[in-house]
C-alpha cells in the first residue's frame, strides 16, 4: 500500500474533521458545535484560571467559532492512573467531541519527590493507549501531549531530562502508531528555551517554580495548542 498524502476523515453533526498528512494526525478543523476537554493534571487545573492557557484557547474560540464549549479536567497531582479513575466522570459523561491529554509530569516528577511514587514507564504507555481506545469508543478525537519541562536549565542539565525525553518519546510513539494529533509542548518549551534562556536559569521564564506556568508559559501552551486545533 503506498503512503497516504493527505486524508481527510469527516465526522457526523458538524464535528471535528481530522486531517493526516503521511501517517500523523497534523490538526483538526473544528466543526461549529464542538466540546473540547482538557484533561490533566494541575497544570491543567490552574488552566482555568484568567490568563491560564485553557482561559486563552476559550477567549480566541469564542473569535471564531462561538458555540464552542471550554471544559476544564485537571487535577492537581494527577498521572495516567489517576485519569484512568476518573475518566468516565470527569470527561465522558460530559460527552466531548474533543479530548486534549496533557499528562506526564507527575508520572515522572514524582519519582524525585519524597513520599511520591511515578508511574513505571510500562504502566504510562499501557495507561494511555486504555484511556485513548475509551475515548474513542465514546466516539471522541483524542490530541495527545508531550510533558513540557521539570526545570528550563539546557537540556541534560535538569535532573529529570532524560527520563522526561523518554516519557516524551513513548507518547511520540503512541501518537505516530494510531494516528493521533500530536502537540508536542516539550519540543516547543526546549525550543522557546533555548533561544530566551541566555542566563540558563532553572526557572522564572516559563515555569514558576520549574514546572507550574508563568504568564509567558500558559500563553505558549495555548498557541502551541491552538495550532492543532486549526486556529
Amino acid at each position: 500500500m503506498k503512503p497516504l498524502t493527505m486524508l481527510v476523515l469527516l465526522t457526523t453533526f458538524g464535528w471535528a474533521t481530522l486531517v493526516l498528512a503521511g501517517c500523523a494526525a497534523q490538526q483538526l478543523t473544528l466543526g461549529e458545535k464542538e466540546r473540547i476537554v482538557f484533561f490533566g493534571d494541575s497544570i491543567t487545573e490552574l488552566g482555568v484560571k484568567p490568563n491560564g492557557y485553557v482561559s486563552l484557547i476559550r477567549g480566541e474560540l469564542k473569535k471564531t467559532h462561538p458555540k464552542v464549549e471550554i471544559v476544564g479536567a485537571g487535577v492537581s497531582g494527577n498521572k495516567v492512573p489517576d485519569l484512568l479513575k476518573r475518566l468516565d466522570k470527569d470527561v465522558l459523561r460530559k460527552k466531548p467531541t474533543v479530548v486534549v491529554i496533557y499528562i506526564g509530569i507527575n508520572d515522572v516528577w514524582h519519582y524525585a519527590l519524597k513520599g511520591r511514587k511515578g508511574t513505571p514507564k510500562d504502566d504510562f504507555r499501557d495507561g494511555l493507549i486504555d484511556l485513548i481506545e475509551r475515548i474513542h469508543k465514546a466516539n471522541a478525537q483524542v490530541i495527545l501531549c508531550t510533558p513540557t519541562v521539570i526545570g528550563e536549565k539546557k537540556l541534560g542539565e535538569n535532573p529529570q531530562d532524560l527520563m522526561l525525553q523518554d516519557y516524551s518519546e513513548v507518547i511520540r510513539k503512541i501518537a505516530s502508531e494510531r494516528n493521533l494529533i500530536l502537540c508536542d509542548l516539550r519540543k516547543a518549551f526546549l525550543d522557546h528555551l533555548r533561544e530566551n534562556n541566555r542566563f540558563n536559569k532553572e526557572k522564572g521564564i516559563l515555569t514558576t517554580d520549574r514546572v507550574h506556568l508563568t504568564q509567558a508559559g500558559n500563553a505558549l501552551v495555548a498557541e502551541t495548542m491552538l495550532k492543532k486545533l486549526g486556529i
